[in-house]
């Protein structure tokens, strides 16, 4: 049976940054990984919708050891994917992916020292033991969407397309299209599919907070070329996370002022007398769920124009021809998008046993929002809601970098979270009120009420917390008995 010091779930971002932290800081471990599709990228080779890009600036989603040297701070999503290949063929892990094996489950066994991991390859089960056990599948499940209930749906007689299942032949050209959705997904595809459509409808039930951003980061151009990359980039990574932060802080601080903000903001990218408070007013205040934002504009650019609208109404149903709105209000349309959002799956829907108890990720603490109480050995790699994924990624690798050293050197084989007691869960993990994240609610780990248990959702608060904080607080560890040997 093949055994492996640490094996990480996932060869997306997040999976090829762990592999690569994990080779420069631990390159005397032997690491595999498992990837349960045929390419490396995960989402960035998924998402194949016109227009698809990063909701956030690259010089925060990029990698900490690899410098995003692009001009465009906001890419696309072709690009992005390139980037996490070069960088896993650089650091040569793409020699330890092993594709199509899509991970099942996986045991603790605490007198053997190691998890045993159930995955499935081209239908065939197959079965390998690691020390460590490193999942880096995100939380969304990659083979179905969600598409809510849309009544009378069956009578439209053009294709219903989700986004995250897009036809590669699908022509919009000269079509009339309707995108039923508010979020990011949503106001990258409009813009996108305005350019060549005959028109395209933005159909919303509810509106989301837009932000128009620089395409290209002004002090990255003005910079370029006169300051050295490995002093560049940190200077520009640092900058957008101290944005980022600010406007985050702003928006829980003073919400009524973000809100203003934001609005005159849209008013100055749209038509005079535009509806703004009917089409980009949330009921909900700034950050309780996720931003969007919009490279230079191109979302009110194309509002601008005509080529493309918003409706803000429910559907009541559907013709052969379009959509009829509660409002009474018809939408013609040749094809329906819905794009509405993600179903969560934690952990990529893998099963988890410890010494034969299953776990139920529900009732787990979240240990410095990446370890589970009660699961040795184990670590997940969620991004911040707030801020760039990739920023949490990196810190959450480094840390278990940093924790298979301190095994190693101190002689140890295991270490399990263990929540003081008295320790209350409190909210979820991903504390949006996002509907993804309602719909699943049940399913995600809880946080405690104080650090380490605690998730602050802020990335300098973590670097001290991660990368110079301790690795044994709240921590239970089994020491290795002299005659076995160190396998972590």
């Amino acid at each position: 049976m093949d055994h492996v010091d640490v094996l990480i779930v996932g060869a997306g971002l997040s999976g090829i940054g762990a592999a690569c932290h994990l080779r420069r800081e631990c390159p005397d471990r032997s690491v595999a990984i498992l990837e349960a599709r045929d390419a490396i990228g995960g989402t960035w080779d998924l998402f194949r919708y016109p227009g698809v890009r990063s909701d956030s600036d690259m010089f925060t989603l990029g990698y900490s050891f690899r410098p995003w040297t692009k001009s465009r701070a906001m890419a696309d999503g072709p690009s992005i994917r390139e980037y996490v290949r070069e960088t896993a063929r650089e650091y040569r892990v793409d020699e330890q992916i092993r594709f199509r094996h899509e991970v099942i489950g996986a045991e603790w066994s605490t007198s053997d020292r190691r998890w045993t991991v159930h995955a499935r390859h081209d239908g065939v089960d197959v079965t390998l033991t690691c020390s460590f056990l490193f999942v880096c599948s995100g939380y969304y499940r990659y083979d179905q969407g969600y598409t809510p209930d849309l009544p009378g749906v069956a009578d439209f007689a053009g294709p219903v397309v989700h986004p995250q299942h897009w036809p590669e032949d699908l022509d919009y050209a000269g079509k009339r299209v309707v995108v039923i959705g508010s979020g990011a997904t949503a106001v990258t595809l409009v813009p996108s599919m305005a350019e060549t459509a005959a028109h395209v409808t933005m159909l919303q039930r509810s509106p989301s907070y837009v932000l128009a951003l620089p395409g290209v980061d002004p002090l990255a151009n003005l910079l370029h070329g006169k300051l050295p990359t490995r002093l560049l980039y940190p200077m520009l990574r640092w900058k957008n996370v101290l944005s980022q932060q600010l406007a985050f802080q702003l928006s829980r601080r003073a919400p009524k002022l973000m809100r203003s903000l934001l609005r005159k903001g849209a008013m100055r990218l749209l038509p005079a007398g535009y509806e703004v408070d009917t089409h980009f007013a949330p009921r909900y205040d700034p950050w309780d769920q996720r931003m969007c934002f919009v490279p230079d504009g191109d979302l009110f650019a194309a509002l601008r124009s005509g080529r493309a609208s918003i409706a803000t109404d429910r559907i009541a149903g559907f013709t052969a021809d379009g959509i009829t709105l509660e409002s009474g209000d018809e939408l013609p349309a040749d094809i329906v998008v819905t794009a509405t959002g993600l179903n969560l799956l934690p952990i990529g829907g893998m099963s988890l046993t410890v010494d034969g108890e299953p776990v139920e990720l529900g009732k787990t603490l979240a240990y410095k929002g990446m370890m589970l109480s009660g699961v040795p050995n184990f670590a997940l790699t969620i991004g911040y809601t707030n801020a760039s994924w990739t920023l949490k990624a990196d810190l959450v690798a480094q840390y278990v970098c940093r924790l298979l050293n301190h095994l190693r050197a101190h002689g140890l084989h295991s270490a399990t979270p263990e929540p003081p007691p008295g320790t209350a869960a409190t909210v979820p993990l991903v504390d949006l009120q996002s509907g993804y994240v309602l719909r699943s609610i049940d399913t995600l780990p809880k946080q405690g009420t104080a650090t380490p248990w605690r998730l602050h959702q802020n990335y300098p608060r973590d670097v001290l917390l991660m990368r110079h904080g301790p690795v044994d607080d709240d921590m239970a560890f089994d020491r290795v008995p002299a005659a076995v040997g160190s396998h972590a």
